[in-house]
């Protein structure tokens, strides 16, 4: 009597098995990495043009004394207390977006439209500078009040304008996901955690601020808060507008938009069926793996600075902290997905990616005697020993 039960299981497992590998469940994980890889050399290859300029300035201006501005003022580093209410502050913001989505719908749109705009404009910057730089110089274009803007920065707002103007018209989740991707890249590119201390900080209060949305806000509310804003779509604001002006044809045609504050993708093999992937369970772990890397990069410049008869290196000092951190990361995200299947339910992603990435880190920062450094003061400049362990 137990084999047909048996069989109905063996079956079970099997298509949750098969779930998992669905084209939905890849590109979320191939997607997300890649974003992730990208926005943080994005990050280390602006640090470093920074630096070159900041020296290049120096000398044209015969100044030998330490610049303290040697940081891309376009950059915002999290210090202690922003870290520690930065889960509040997401908390309010998503309340607010709840109780009072359908009053602020417009004011989202419009707000979410603009940041797409200027976003998805720095993830196009460096192909449109390869297009342009056999025909250009380099010099900038001054717009008065506006400011001064290069070729290839023009080029890539417009070309970004006209990807968020198709967007609005059409509601494609194609361009959802590209304006996503474009928040993603600049969010981690533009953004620096500066020691491991703050990195904990905001990842651990994060952790908090999703489980309690994802998991016990339906007690209070009645509803999962957390999905319910996710998956709300908004007004068009081109039909709201064509409302006013009486254009019926208009209103009628413009879609109701799904606003980029996640990536979605739907599954080639079951029609309706997709996958989703908060933009902050995206950018939350890549500003950790993207410090990690600015700290690989900047103890190799260390090392190549000190003198010759280093000790040879073990084995887990070949290993860098960002290898070890973007496979905590994909790990993690396995680990959700799994999660997510067996128990039928939306998970908390970062409930999964912040131990998974995290802990690792810590470990591998004892075990290379870096740990006290990295959550302190990470890159403060030290004196090289002559014999020290790498």
């Amino acid at each position: 009597m137990d084999v047909p039960h048996r069989e109905e299981e063996y079956v079970l497992i099997q298509y949750r098995a098969y779930s998992m590998m669905d084209s939905s469940r890849v590109s979320t994980f191939v997607i997300s990495i890649m974003l992730i890889v990208y926005g943080s050399f994005r990050s280390l290859n602006l640090e470093q043009q920074n630096k070159e300029a900041a020296a290049e300035k120096e000398k044209d201006n015969n100044y030998s004394g330490p610049n303290p501005n040697t940081e891309n003022d376009n950059v915002q580093t999290i210090d202690t207390c922003q870290a520690m209410f930065l889960p509040i502050g997401a908390s309010i913001s998503l309340l607010i977006m709840f109780l009072f989505f359908d009053s602020l719908q417009m004011v989202f749109a419009v707000c979410t439209a603009i940041l797409a705009t200027v976003a998805f404009a720095f993830l196009l910057l460096p192909m449109c500078q390869y297009l342009v730089r056999p025909c250009s110089s380099g010099q900038k274009i001054s717009f008065g009040w506006c400011g001064r803007f290069t070729a290839a920065e023009i080029i890539a707002f417009c070309m970004s304008l006209c990807i968020v103007c198709i967007w609005v018209l059409t509601g494609h989740w194609l361009l959802m996901d590209a304006l996503g991707m474009g928040l993603c890249v600049s969010f981690i590119a533009l953004v620096r955690l500066p020691s491991l201390k703050v990195s904990t900080l905001l990842l651990v209060g994060l952790l908090l601020y999703d489980v309690f949305w994802v998991f016990f806000s339906s007690y209070i509310f009645s509803a999962n808060v957390m999905v319910k804003v996710a998956t709300r779509p908004a007004e068009n604001p081109v039909g709201v507008l064509a409302k006013k002006l009486h254009f019926t044809g208009l209103v009628r045609d413009a879609p109701k938009l799904s606003l980029p504050g996640k990536l979605v993708f739907p599954s080639m093999q079951n029609a309706g069926h997709f996958s989703m992937l908060g933009l902050g369970d995206i950018v939350m772990p890549g500003l950790l793996l993207c410090f990690v890397l600015r700290f690989d990069a900047y103890k190799r410049m260390q090392l190549n600075l000190a003198e010759s008869g280093l000790a040879p290196p073990t084995y887990h000092h070949k290993i860098s902290y960002f290898h070890c951190s973007l496979l905590g990361y994909f790990l993690g995200l396995l680990t959700a997905t799994v999660s997510s299947e067996v128990f039928r339910a939306a998970q908390p992603a970062l409930l999964y990616l912040v131990p998974f990435t995290l802990l690792p880190l810590l470990t591998m920062a004892y075990l290379k005697g870096d740990l006290r450094r990295m959550w302190h003061e990470p890159f403060l400049v030290l004196p090289t020993p002559k014999y020290q362990d790498v």
